[in-house]
């Protein structure tokens, strides 16, 4: 039917994936038809409008990534196979601003996408807020598939580095450390205790997280003529058909890590290729400095415009190519448009995005003080420092320890006044006052997983050795 519009756009990838299985090319033509049918209005649910499907807007002509999260991310992930395979230019201005738009304005911290509980949806530039972060599982997972697509289009590490937030982060979140409970949601701030279920009525995520799983393997190396890139640190082997890489023949890679937890990656060449192969290892934007070794000996090699650095030589069986990143505690902090997060710092460590949780105050807590999430303020003259090897249900984590002042929640009182110093002591045990304490912070993923806790990404900076303003 020539008014057909899918609802749910996923046909659309399938399809260009049908196609490049069998070369049937009536299957891309569907694809590219199905996506210039958009934009017409003629999609309309309930009370969602044509945004909420992206069928406001032609495809080509959208600047700007809105609606719901997952169908505008699966729509996006169709266009891009559809432009890679067929080189339709009007596509890629599109695809190209979405993702801008996204990546700038419209991603959590933990690259998570969608602020919205209302559609599931994308909401305007920096709407943002951590307590009330949508978040859907399935959309980090859609992130993940969409910077895959773009990645394998240009060969640009930022894609990469996207997925490795997203997956660490957004996504590890949505799965309990049990491995049988989810979150459908992953806000940045959890004002009551929660925890994951399960199972849900709406059951999306779970089948989603495990097809992602089981598909990691493929996500993680590219090959092309010249050699191997490899976008993401894990422990594994790599084996290259005959003629994978021109002229190379069949050759094998051995590769193991601690990551994230830790910052060493290790190359081993199994069987040596043929010929001269080069291999491209993404360096994190993150990292200050890395070092890189082949058999032990350093490399003075920089990463190139796309994020990686690359080698290239003959290689022999047994050659050992060692990458170190160092791994440090990080503040982060956000811009000031984001008035969620404004006032209030986060943490990171390696591609891992910290969180501090209401078991962790509690703990940390004077004998005999009643402390809780909310009163407590990080010090920012405080250093951050680390704690290896925390145990939190079958993890073994690196945690950080974080100085701050804790306030005892008490009486209650107009929060609101000209006198900054004395609003401070709203709502605080005035017999308690200010209180120095170094709180645990925990991975994001691993929060909710040793028993309901509130939990918050964003942590308000005390006024401890500020001036006044």
């Amino acid at each position: 039917q020539a008014s057909f519009v899918p609802g749910h756009p996923e046909i659309e990838t399938a399809l260009v994936e049908l196609y490049r299985t069998n070369g049937n090319r009536r299957l891309l033509e569907l694809a590219a038809d199905l996506l210039a049918r958009r934009g017409r209005g003629t999609l309309r649910w309930h009370n969602f409008a044509p945004s909420y499907f992206q069928d406001d807007v032609p495809v080509e002509n959208a600047t700007a990534i809105r609606g719901h999260a997952v169908r505008a991310l699966y729509l996006l992930a169709g266009a891009t196979d559809l432009y890679t395979e067929t080189g339709a230019a009007a596509l890629l201005p599109s695809i190209l601003a979405q993702w801008s738009d996204m990546t700038s304005s419209k991603t959590y911290l933990t690259g998570g996408v969608g602020s919205r509980h209302d559609g599931e949806s994308f909401g305007d530039a920096f709407e943002l807020p951590p307590d009330r972060a949508y978040c859907e599982t399935c959309a980090a997972i859609a992130s993940v598939m969409w910077n895959w697509r773009l990645l394998l289009l240009t060969g640009d590490g930022k894609y990469a580095e996207l997925m490795e937030r997203t997956l660490y982060n957004g996504f590890l979140a949505g799965v309990g450390l049990d491995g049988t409970s989810f979150f459908y949601v992953n806000p940045l701030q959890s004002r009551t205790p929660s925890t994951r279920q399960p199972w849900y009525d709406c059951a999306c995520c779970p089948p989603n997280v495990m097809r992602l799983l089981a598909s990691l393997e493929h996500y993680l190396v590219t090959t092309s003529s010249s050699g191997v890139q490899v976008h993401q640190y894990f422990s594994g082997t790599i084996r290259l058909a005959d003629e994978e890489v021109a002229g190379a023949g069949p050759f094998e890679l051995a590769a193991w890590t601690d990551y994230p937890h830790g910052g060493t990656f290790t190359l081993r060449v199994v069987d040596a290729p043929r010929t001269a192969v080069e291999i491209a290892l993404r360096i994190p934007s993150y990292a200050s400095s890395v070092s890189l070794a082949l058999g032990g000996r350093p490399l003075d090699i920089e990463p190139d415009d796309q994020g990686y650095a690359r080698i290239r030589r003959s290689w022999r069986t047994g050659d050992e190519l060692v990458l170190t990143i160092p791994l440090r505690p990080r503040a982060i902090y956000a811009s000031d448009q984001l008035d969620g997060a404004r006032g209030c710092v986060a943490f990171e460590r390696g591609p891992l995005v910290y969180c501090i949780e209401g078991v962790d105050v509690a703990a940390a807590a004077p004998a005999g003080v009643a402390a809780t999430l909310p009163g407590f303020s990080v010090d920012p003259l405080a250093s951050v420092g680390e704690s290896p090897a925390v145990g939190i249900a079958s993890e073994q984590v690196v945690a950080l320890r974080v100085g701050g002042r804790l306030r005892s929640p008490a009486t209650a009182a107009w929060p609101y006044g000209d006198d900054r110093v004395a609003l401070r002591s709203i709502g605080a045990n005035a017999t308690v006052g200010d209180t120095a304490v170094e709180v645990q912070a925990v991975p994001y993923y691993c929060w909710a997983n040793r028993r309901p806790s509130d939990m918050r990404v964003w942590v308000p900076v005390s006024d401890a050795g500020r001036a006044s303003m």
